[in-house]
């Protein structure tokens, strides 16, 4: 399945909330919510954008594994999606307290009850820097923390159920 398949738009999507999900080359996974992201080609491939700043307990898990995952909830899983986005896995087992339930398939997390997952692999990863800013907008987002890292990742495969 290509992105061009999927039935919803991905803008619209990602701006409601998804899980991005980074896994460790020994399989320990930690997850969190974003509501930023995009979608498009570059390099020959279809690839994903992510944004994770560094303060992120998620962040570590990017920076030592190559495998990651998107996946998107009906709404039955709002509250989790909220509590993921607001509680750090540094403190709480998410899966454990949001009753996520997954599977790793060539090293990258796929919840059981997603809709969609998309399985990534991490292909290129740069730091937003403050002199790259054309405008003052972004600069409203970065008041009290760092600025994000911006991985660019190939989409493997899409799991829809």
């Amino acid at each position: 399945m290509k992105l061009s398949c999927l039935d919803f738009n991905f803008v619209e999507k990602i701006g409601k909330a998804a899980l991005l999900t980074a896994t460790k080359p020994n399989g320990e996974s930690n997850t969190m919510t974003v509501s930023w992201g995009g979608a498009g080609v570059l390099w020959g491939k279809e690839v994903v954008f992510a944004f994770v700043r560094p303060e992120r307990h998620t962040f570590e898990f990017c920076e030592e594994g190559s495998k990651m995952s998107l996946s998107f909830f009906g709404e039955e899983r709002k509250k989790t999606l909220s509590y993921c986005g607001t509680n750090s896995g540094r403190d709480v087992d998410k899966f454990k307290e949001c009753n996520l339930s997954y599977t790793l398939k060539d090293g990258a997390c796929i919840f059981d009850d997603a809709e969609i997952t998309l399985l990534l692999k991490k292909t290129y990863a740069d730091e937003i820097k403050e002199s790259g800013f054309f405008s003052d907008t972004p600069k409203g987002f970065y008041k009290d923390s760092g600025l994000h890292k911006m991985y660019i990742c190939e989409v493997e495969e899409i799991i829809k159920k």
